[in-house]
């Protein structure tokens, strides 16, 4: 299996840990430290070495820093992680932060005692991220303090190794465009912006602008690895050459240089003594680089890594490849809500349903000759009240039963080499109460509103983030997450700079993949999502309009459960679209199913309301 329910972290190791922490704090200078979950690669999903934030707290959610004091220590997460956080820390140690409305720069501004002294390890924070600390601690008198080593490292005596997973090939005819050709467009932008070179430190970038997948995290096939991209349209890939097989290697000769890790500070030295202007991102790029370049004399020009955008428009072949991968996603999906709807309540647990979702995915893909690479995140398979936890995790210490009467919310995805996929049904065990159908069917009216939705060019997702939420803003209600975020070509499962929040101001452009989520969550009773993936299309003009409009294509193929579904709160278009997408449901779906059995199951799921 490709997913582990093993306990991970504990809140009863993080005391000892703690403890002598504080105890090398003061041979460093320091007062605090912060301890992000992200790596050196700034990562949402980072390899087991680098995951110090849940060795010294507990906390595994992907998104979360530590600021530890002598005297205090604290988890900055996001509404996505508030429940999560109590659960898996010591309150007897750590209090719970707001990472959105008061993040540790603000946090210190407010609280940091005069002259305070914070270490950083300047590979695992950003340009900006350190900017706004040292502005935030000036004004107290205090400053910040980049640590030569990190003193979690020192005293993780048992640190996994770092991972050394084998590159592979994206083929063109997936990727829809040959690395050389990404390469000189790279350069042709650096030659208008009058730049020399851009350093590359986003793992996506790097597999993008170069046709390349890796395997050194779990689920993202990423390859840990950084890319010099010069003026004159020649590049430095710097990757252990022992992730590279035979044609891997011959492949990436030809349109790059190889060097090992260790000599990019070597090269950027080298650039910078012989004045040149370097592009970097400043969102993803580690202090510890700028510092290179900075004290070496080279011009630094921070700007938007000059990969994101394009990777996020889709090529046709990405769009169709995408296509393709969902049409037997769904098929999965549709065998494993099959397989739960023949269950007794009771009679299975979270893990053996989430288990079950991988073997389905596994067996179809097989089936299909294009198989299942990995999951694109670990499952969230939630049951009643474990379904309100917003990034829950099963593990074997919460694993609890489907029980009768109640709401499950599967969360689940897949990494196919034509495509990455990510969905989410809340389905009934037995009959729900009227509470759960009014607010599912709040919740769909909102994502049916994104999936109708027509918008000019130039729109943002946060024009359309509300659109999710009014129905259920009109019930006095909301979710604690983005309605959206972006999805990569075989890659991250989350991929920006497209989204649909509050906060989402790229422009939506056609090709961009995006997932379509709105929620409901009430602790302690139960949490309902319903997530589609959607492509943005061309801008067309409507019959009787005046401005061309881009709309949605949907993507994902699953039933929606009907049993939840209260049609008197729908209005009569939504409805329709309700049973056109069954039915196209059901005629995409059927050919990959051969059960007799499952077949009519899906025809019964998918029945119209008329």
């Amino acid at each position: 299996m490709f997913q582990s329910y093993d306990v991970t972290a504990s809140p009863e190791n993080a005391a000892p840990r703690i403890k002598v922490l504080r105890a090398v704090m003061p041979d460093l200078g320091i007062d605090g430290l912060l301890v992000p979950r992200a790596d050196e690669f700034q990562g949402e999903y980072v390899p087991a070495s680098s995951e110090r934030l849940a060795w010294i707290t507990g906390f595994t959610g992907s998104a979360g820093v530590a600021l530890i004091c002598q005297d205090q220590a604290i988890v900055f997460v996001d509404g996505r992680y508030t429940t999560q956080v109590a659960a898996q820390t010591d309150p007897a140690i750590f209090s719970a932060g707001d990472l959105i409305n008061q993040p540790p720069a603000k946090w210190l501004e407010d609280n940091a005692r005069s002259g305070f002294r914070l270490g950083l390890d300047p590979w695992l924070h950003t340009p900006d991220e350190i900017r706004k600390l040292s502005k935030a601690l000036e004004e107290k008198g205090g400053e910040v303090i980049l640590l030569k080593d990190n003193p979690i490292d020192l005293i993780w005596h048992d640190r996994p190794a770092p991972p050394n997973g084998a590159i592979s090939i994206q083929p063109s005819d997936l990727a829809g465009e040959l690395a050389t050709k990404k390469l000189a467009k790279l350069a042709a932008d650096l030659h208008e912006k009058k730049l020399d070179a851009v350093l590359i430190c986003d793992p996506s970038s790097v597999a993008w602008a170069f046709n390349i997948r890796g395997s050194d995290v779990p689920h993202t096939p990423h390859p840990l690895a950084r890319a010099i991209v010069n003026v004159d349209g020649s590049a430095e890939l710097f990757i252990d050459r022992a992730k590279l097989g035979i044609e891997e290697e011959a492949y990436l000769t030809q349109i790059a240089t190889l060097l090992p890790p260790s000599a990019l500070e070597e090269t950027l030295q080298n650039l910078a003594k012989n004045g040149a202007a370097i592009l970097i991102d400043p969102a993803i790029t580690p202090y510890a680089l700028v510092e290179e370049i900075e004290k070496n004399g080279g011009k630094l020009k921070e700007g938007n890594d000059p990969c994101a955008l394009p990777r996020a428009i889709k090529t046709k072949a990405e769009q169709e490849g995408s296509r393709r991968a969902h049409l037997q996603d769904g098929a999965a999906m549709v065998e494993f809500l099959y397989w739960l709807d023949q269950q007794a309540p009771t009679t299975i647990t979270e893990i053996e349903a989430a288990q079950k979702l991988e073997a389905c995915r596994k067996s179809v893909g097989e089936r299909a000759q294009n198989p299942l690479k990995d999951i694109s995140f670990d499952t969230i398979s939630g049951a009643g009240s474990n379904g309100a936890i917003i990034h829950y995790r099963v593990t074997t210490a919460t694993n609890r039963k489907l029980e009768p009467g109640s709401l499950y919310l599967v969360d689940s995805g897949g990494q196919y080499q034509n495509g990455t996929t990510d969905i989410t049904r809340t389905v009934a065990i037995g009959a729900v109460g009227e509470d759960e159908r009014r607010f599912f069917t709040l919740v769909l009216k909102g994502m049916i509103a994104i999936s109708m939705a027509r918008f000019p060019v130039g729109t943002r997702g946060v024009d359309l983030d509300p659109l999710a939420r009014i129905a259920l803003w009109k019930a006095g209600a909301d979710y604690g997450h983005g309605t959206g975020h972006g999805v990569g070509s075989y890659l991250s499962v989350h991929e920006g700079p497209q989204r649909i929040s509050r906060a989402a101001m790229q422009i939506l452009h056609p090709g961009m993949i995006l997932s379509n989520e709105p929620g409901y969550y009430r602790p302690g009773a139960f949490g309902i999502r319903i997530e589609n993936l959607i492509v943005v299309t061309e801008a067309e003009a409507i019959e009787g309009g005046e401005t061309a409009m881009h709309g949605f294509e949907t993507l994902t193929w699953c039933p929606i459960d009907r049993r939840l579904v209260m049609t008197e709160l729908l209005t009569r278009e939504e409805l329709q679209w309700l049973d056109s997408y069954h039915a196209q449901t059901r005629e995409n779906l059927l050919p990959f199913i051969d059960a007799p059995e499952i077949r009519a199951w899906l025809e019964s799921a998918t029945a119209s309301f008329d």
